[in-house]
């Protein structure tokens, strides 16, 4: 029998989600098959994919399938335990190596997931009377992390440099600024102002930290991430990226100085409290940063399908938020109008995902396209056709 404060907490529940469903916000699972690929299928349906983060199309390359299972082979399926106690198994060590000469850094971690990096990095080097300042669209897992910290939350406008340095220079100057942007935003596929945010962090005495997950294997000479590409990795402090993007895989990795990679191997709570990545995963990044370094063909390839994708939606009239990378999202506003959007283009054989607050500010709903190496010109040409269809049906372009 279920107690007095149990029912009440089922009730409160059950309203919560009645008012999401309102309000067009609930989600569902939907099983999937064969998301590497450009064409998957959902619920028997075969679908163009035009949703998944797979940009490099590394997630289906038989290198790293032959990688992982001879991980599997040497040191079994799981690690046993976390990498402080006995979960530290050799691949670690190999394919941290392997990291830190793609990064040229000075030292680097391996972590759980890019989530698991962000939350525990800000909430180590940040808290009670310090500063953390973040651009208003910076992924979920660095507000969380901020919120964890106790750390004062300094949320500038998107992009917005002069409010940035206003809220810095009316802060108290003893205290520790933590500055924290995503170099490639998820959700609007625009870049941050790296090199103004360098200029500013070292004018103001503060840290900056680089969140590369959309832009590792995609940008950079080896694919190293977006501040390589502009040639200002040595003057980040902290570079956060990872495997399950454009590497095909998954976890995420920690690249700094020396001191930096002592101090959050001792204080991260996520790190130290989490068992260790299974040998398997190991094996696939190390692969993945092995192949990646010497991919520029399909970095070539990826930008030239993504540049021309964004042409022909805009020739069309729609609003791309100002993408410039292989995310590119087309607003719609309401959240209802999106979901029937997204609806429409399943119904035409496109794979799209509406994306809905809280993820995107109120009446920002969008639909979000991802565009991969694997793409064929005649297939984006197929689905920009398909999109402006719908597009001129829902009244989103004329």
């Amino acid at each position: 029998m279920l107690g007095e404060k149990q029912i009440k907490w089922e009730k409160e529940t059950q309203s919560e989600l009645r008012q999401l469903e309102e309000i067009s916000q609930t989600r569902n699972l939907i099983t999937t098959e064969c998301a590497y690929d450009p064409w998957l299928r959902i619920e028997g349906k075969k679908l163009m994919n035009l949703a998944s983060n797979n940009y490099m199309g590394y997630a289906g390359d038989e290198r790293l399938k032959k990688a992982m299972i001879a991980a599997i082979q040497t040191y079994g399926a799981g690690a046993t335990a976390s990498r402080l106690i006995v979960g530290n198994h050799p691949l670690y060590e190999e394919t941290e190596s392997e990291l830190l000469s793609w990064k040229n850094a000075e030292a680097g971690i391996i972590v759980n997931s890019g989530y698991t990096a962000n939350v525990s990095i800000i909430s180590s080097l940040a808290g009670r009377g310090d500063y953390v300042y973040s651009d208003k669209l910076n992924h979920a897992s660095i507000v969380d992390g901020t919120i964890l910290s106790r750390a004062k939350f300094m949320r500038y406008r998107h992009n917005d440099l002069e409010h940035l340095e206003s809220m810095l220079k009316r802060n108290n100057d003893n205290a520790r600024k933590l500055i924290v942007t995503d170099s490639l935003f998820s959700m609007d596929g625009d870049f941050a102002h790296i090199k103004e945010l360098v200029q500013i962090k070292e004018q103001y005495n503060a840290l900056l930290m680089i969140d590369e997950a959309h832009a590792t294997g995609v940008y950079g000479k080896k694919g190293e991430g977006y501040s390589y590409h502009l040639g200002l990795q040595n003057k980040v402090d902290i570079h956060m990226g990872t495997f399950s993007k454009a590497l095909g895989g998954f976890g995420a990795y920690i690249v700094g100085k020396s001191w930096l990679i002592d101090y959050l191997t001792n204080r991260m709570r996520g790190f130290i409290y989490s068992t260790a990545l299974p040998p398997a995963i190991l094996g696939a990044a190390k692969a993945a940063i092995e192949i990646a370094q010497r991919d520029q063909e399909r970095r070539f390839l990826l930008q030239k399908n993504a540049a021309y994708f964004r042409k022909l939606l805009t020739g069309h009239g729609f609003d791309l938020c100002g993408s410039q990378s292989q995310i590119v999202p087309i607003m719609i506003g309401s959240n209802e109008k999106t979901i029937k959007f997204a609806e429409l283009l399943r119904h035409e054989g496109l794979a799209a995902i509406a994306i809905r607050p809280p993820t995107v500010p109120e009446n920002q709903a969008r639909i979000r396209f991802t565009i991969t190496a694997d793409h064929r010109k005649q297939d984006i040409e197929w689905a920009v056709e398909k999109i402006a269809l719908v597009g001129a049906k829902m009244g989103v372009i004329r």
